[in-house]
């Protein structure tokens, strides 16, 4: 059977070694790493043009096993689509309609799979976006900390103020936000298991009176300027190219003249959105966020300055985020046996390629993370920033 495999994999000098369904097995390298087993026979034929987005989906789905390192395999991947595919084979960017109803189930799909296998690999708050390391000594808990301390600082967050956390989660920047920061807290969220889970903490926290959290559509949240500050944390993600105007309208409605917004979400390499990887974005599409669209930092700046409110502040966190989604992998494949017992194992398979894969997307500047700070002028063009950002890091 290895006579049928494609001629362009034997000149490769990678550290894998692929073995098939009948035991044959060839090394294309010298002390292989990884072991990429075939179980299907039609995999084999395809293995000459081995996109992210095919070894993926023939891992997720059964055709092939892979033995190692998450770590490793993500890298020989990489070396084998690269050695074998032109990077500008990519295909343009696709665009979703995003609706109420579409946008609820791609995110019942991703954040309501279990609230016991998130509770595994995430930190204590389960705070499930990027951590940020003060020193990059920190273990997940205190840079998840951190984390929350820095959006509430760059919000200048004060006791009694108002503030909007759209794309609420788990609530832990909610609750952080009223105990930490004395704020009024109102959240909202499209996942039903990440609400209920949310509540019960309010509620053992005692901070019930301080935080409230409903499942809303951003859509409808009332355009009234009723909110001094709002935060958006991992979710624009979602909103999709054709709605990002609508999405920081409504921002800017929500926030009082003067108040400040800040947007905290992955951004595309490249000014069209399109994505990098030989296939990893279509990956991501297909079986992790359905019709997620990256948009460029200079277009997420470019839609918010049109909704009126104008930037103050950009930080690039994607280092941050490497490390952070290294940290998660790490501790999922630490409990894998768990994990089996809570999920299936096609979805343990897809979060075990996501979470090492991300990891070395953000690594590779493939992506980026930006936090954008923004206020909604007054009327003469006045706001109440301080003139330095000295205070942030007091």
């Amino acid at each position: 059977m290895l006579a049928q495999l494609p001629a362009a994999l034997r000149g490769l000098q990678l550290p894998l070694r692929l073995r098939l369904w009948d035991g044959h097995q060839l090394d294309l390298g010298p002390d292989p790493e990884v072991t990429l087993v075939v179980r299907d026979p039609q995999l084999l034929s395809r293995l000459g043009r081995p996109s992210l987005d095919l070894l993926g989906s023939a891992y997720v789905e059964g055709a092939m096993d892979l033995q190692g390192s998450m770590a490793a395999v993500i890298r020989l991947a990489d070396r084998l689509s690269a050695a074998l595919l032109d990077e500008h084979d990519a295909a343009p960017p696709s665009r979703a309609a995003h609706d109420r109803a579409s946008d609820a189930a791609d995110i019942h799909y991703h954040y309501d799979l279990s609230n016991d296998f998130y509770r595994l690999w995430l930190d204590r708050d389960m705070v499930y976006s990027c951590a940020y390391y003060e020193t990059g000594a920190e273990d997940l808990d205190s840079a998840q900390q951190a984390k929350l301390r820095h959006l509430c600082r760059k919000l200048r967050l004060a006791p009694g103020e108002r503030l909007l956390d759209v794309g609420c989660g788990w609530g832990g920047l909610a609750r952080f936000a009223a105990r930490e920061y004395g704020a009024e807290v109102y959240g909202i969220t499209l996942s039903r298991e990440q609400l209920a889970l949310a509540r019960e903490r309010v509620l053992a926290e005692g901070l019930q009176g301080r935080v409230q959290l409903d499942y809303r559509d951003y859509r409808d949240l009332p355009a009234d300027g009723r909110f001094d500050k709002v935060v958006s944390v991992g979710m624009f993600e979602h909103v999709g190219h054709a709605n990002l105007a609508v999405y920081f309208q409504t921002l800017q409605r929500a926030v009082k003249p003067g108040g400040l917004v800040l947007n905290h979400g992955i951004t595309a390499k490249h000014t069209d959105g399109r994505p990098v990887g030989r296939g990893g974005g279509e990956f991501i599409d297909r079986y992790v966020f359905p019709h997620g669209e990256l948009p460029h930092l200079a277009t997420a700046v470019a839609r918010m300055s049109e909704a009126g409110l104008e930037v103050v502040d950009v930080e690039s966190l994607r280092l941050h985020y490497a490390r952070t989604l290294h940290l998660w992998s790490e501790r999922l494949e630490q409990r894998l046996d768990e994990a089996a017992r809570l999920v299936h194992e096609r979805a343990l398979r897809i979060w075990r390629l996501y979470l090492a894969g991300c990891a070395y997307a953000f690594e590779r500047e493939w992506i980026n993370l930006h936090q954008i700070l923004a206020v909604r002028p007054r009327a003469d063009g006045s706001h109440d920033l301080p003139w330095s950002r000295a205070d942030l890091y007091r």
